[in-house]
């Protein structure tokens, strides 16, 4: 009998064994420069190296607490930040597919692991002995001749332990890992369902005269979007943005404008199975417990304290000072647009709806431009190697196309960027196109981060997502402008992810405050409609004529056109964050309720939606930006100050890029933010240049 439980033994090890060894997420990858070998890495994959990755890590720690010897920086702080090695990697593969590769096996995986990694984060982070190695490093740091990264390093793991609730009782630790658990759950389930609304509406159309003031390429992409869903012989719109947001601009079918107006501003909020109010009531709520409880007055306060602002106050502040003047000419601009359907002989009132349509008409009567005279101009592969030119002119650095690469989808596009002497900086994924396994919206992210802990190199492999129009017909991808700002945007988070030069993963590339890290992203911007770049990318799709200075002068022209509406739903969308996460009482509140009291006392018009209703606000109740949608407008103050030293200089002055490389991009978040910025600009950022680009002043 022992000697068959023995050889059941041994077989059940080398089955774990084989099992581990057919695991390609086990092991570094075998690979060129080490990217995700993505035709080996199965689903089945991910549950057991998650849970192995958490068992390392686990053990690693373990090490630290055993070490006999005195805590120092090398053998505690610098071991705890080198731990976890394959958590990181399944967690960084699994994380940036589920957002752009999703199916229902992915999303169980997803609310699987979630509360499982929360439990971990908490069991190491709420672990006495390990704390109190850390703070005996910590209480010494003046001692120790730290360098001003290990400096930081060590800051952010005390504070981290601290702000985790390392500092609490038994009882009160115990409730903040009930309190992570559930949150962790939450918000997986928040995004799953916003993502499944995205999928599930459709406006069938099968009358041709529906279709009524529709540019082509709009109908095209319809007709396919019906031929994919089995509707032959017809028409299908979605609430996805390149669907969508041509349909509102120039559909003469009102009654169907707002038919796919009020599916987009209604998801999540629909009573049903896909419904997200309980769903984020019980987020918000749980986030003042969990504030109160680590001895915050409100999530805001715990939030901010890491950030630039530091204070609510200090956003509520700021954002009253851009409300009032944005408001103001968001009020002109809708009595413009009310004048015009006066004058086309029409006695309703304007609506949301409404607004996209007649601001288009508005803008073609003001400056004889429209988007569909942009569009023929705006290739995307064009867009894109304009993005790459603009980097390559400002830092040197090249984008090489490689197709020997592993990839992830067909959509995807693979680059090795390389700097100046051509040595190897990264690789860079594009994969710009919607489909129903991908999020909405568009965002960076890392299958790994930069860093050279004990002078071994490890080099970035850094995406951009997006959600752009895609080819129709015998045209190709052709994008509109807001489209093109967007990858430019975007393509900053890359560079900011690819050209970092940090010792430590904790604080490389894009591992800045909230409030900080849209600055390299929001630069970028700047450049996408300066002439002199417009000339570099802007070609005509079948001629290849440079974008004429006549359409260069109207776009100048109708620069601050809108403005007051982007601003204004924008801000609406700020305020909105900053109410649900300056609550003080864990209460499970009335969600249409909060947020039209919200909106109302900031004085918002029936005219304007909100950015972001509160039921698919995925920033807040399911991605990062907690208390921190703010950050985008306050990083603009920033990046309009930046901008303006090239503008003093010019477009592409080598000692300024060289400057913001060195002090911004390279440097994640290795200092203080504003430290960092002043050594830039040689003083803090002036908020007048904002004012001016968004016409404001």
């Amino acid at each position: 009998m022992k000697k068959v439980f023995l050889f059941l033994f041994i077989a059940g090890l080398l089955c774990s064994c084989l099992k581990q060894e057919e695991n390609p997420l086990f092991s570094e990858f075998d690979t060129p420069f080490q990217v995700p070998p993505f035709d080996k890495i199965k689903e089945e994959h991910y549950l057991p190296a998650f849970k192995e990755g958490m068992k390392q890590e686990i053990k690693e720690i373990e090490a630290i607490l055993n070490n006999p010897e005195t805590p120092t920086f090398e053998n505690t702080i610098e071991v705890l930040e080198s731990s976890g090695s394959l958590l990181r990697r399944v967690s960084n593969v699994f994380g940036v597919l589920d957002e752009s590769m999703t199916n229902e096996d992915m999303q169980k995986i997803a609310k699987e692991v979630a509360p499982l990694r929360s439990k971990h984060r908490d069991d190491i982070r709420l672990n006495e002995k390990l704390f109190q190695r850390i703070e005996a490093v910590y209480e010494q740091k003046d001692k120790l001749d730290l360098t001003l990264e290990q400096n930081m390093l060590l800051e952010k793991y005390y504070k981290d332990f601290v702000r985790s609730g390392a500092n609490l009782d038994e009882e009160k630790k115990a409730k903040l890992k009930e309190i992570n658990q559930e949150l962790s759950v939450l918000t997986v389930k928040f995004g799953e369902n916003v993502l499944k609304e995205n999928n599930r509406f459709k406006m069938v159309i099968d009358k041709e005269e529906d279709l009524a003031g529709l540019p082509q390429a709009a109908i095209t992409g319809a007709e396919e979007a019906a031929k994919e869903r089995g509707h032959e012989g017809k028409w299908v719109f979605t609430i996805h943005k390149p669907s969508m947001i041509p349909f509102l601009q120039y559909s003469e079918k009102r009654d169907l404008r707002e038919k796919i107006f009020k599916a987009y501003i209604n998801k999540g909020n629909n009573n049903d199975e896909l419904d997200n109010k309980a769903i984020l009531a019980k987020i918000a709520a749980l986030r003042v417990e969990r504030a109160n409880l680590l001895g915050y007055k409100t999530h805001a306060d715990y939030v901010l304290e890491n950030n630039m602002a530091k204070k609510p106050e200090n956003v509520y502040k700021f954002l009253d000072q851009l409300w009032k003047p944005a408001l103001k000419m968001a009020k002109k601009e809708a009595k413009e647009l009310q004048e015009m359907i006066r004058k086309e002989g029409h006695d309703f009132k304007l609506q949301p709806w409404d607004w996209w349509y007649y601001a288009e008409k508005l803008k073609k009567a003001k400056y004889a431009l429209d988007e569909e005279m942009l569009r023929p101009y705006f290739k995307l592969e064009n867009v894109r190697e304009g993005a790459f030119s603009v980097a390559g002119k400002l830092y040197g650095i090249q984008f090489v196309e490689r197709t020997d690469i592993p990839n992830y989808h067909e959509d995807a596009k693979v680059f090795e960027v390389k700097d100046a002497d051509g040595s190897h900086i990264g690789i860079f994924y594009t994969d710009y196109f919607p489909r129903a396994s991908k999020r909405g919206g568009a965002w960076m992210n890392s299958f790994r981060k930069q860093s050279r802990l004990h002078g071994r190199e490890v080099y970035p492999v850094i995406t951009n997502n997006g959600n752009f129009s895609k080819p129709t017909g015998d045209k190709p991808a052709l994008i509109s402008s807001e489209e093109v700002s967007t990858l430019f945007h975007e393509f900053g988070h890359a560079l900011h992810g690819l050209l970092s030069d940090c010792t430590y993963n904790r604080l490389s590339g894009t591992s800045v405050s909230r409030d900080f890290v849209e600055l390299p992203s929001q630069i970028m911007e700047n450049w996408v409609f300066e002439p002199e770049v417009l000339k570099m990318y802007a070609k005509h799709y079948e001629t290849g004529e440079v974008i004429p200075q006549e359409l260069i002068d109207k776009l100048k022209k109708a620069s601050h056109f809108n403005q007051g509406f982007a601003i204004v739903e924008y801000l609406a969308a700020s305020f909105l964050d900053m109410d649900w996460h300056t609550l003080t009482e864990a209460k499970e509140l009335n969600v249409d309720k909060f947020e039209t009291e919200s909106l109302n006392k900031i004085g918002l018009i029936p005219e304007i939606v909100v950015r972001y209703k509160s039921p698919y606000f995925r920033h807040i109740f399911s991605g990062g930006y907690s208390s921190g949608y703010y950050s985008y407008i306050w990083a603009e103050v920033l990046d309009a100050d930046a901008f303006q030293a090239f503008k003093e200089t010019n477009l592409f002055d080598q000692k300024t890029a060289q400057l913001f490389r060195e002090n911004i991009l390279e440097r994640g978040g290795t200092e203080d933010p504003m430290v960092l910025y002043k050594r830039f600009r040689g003083a803090e950022p002036k908020v007048e240049h904002l004012l001016k680009k968004r016409g404001l002043k």
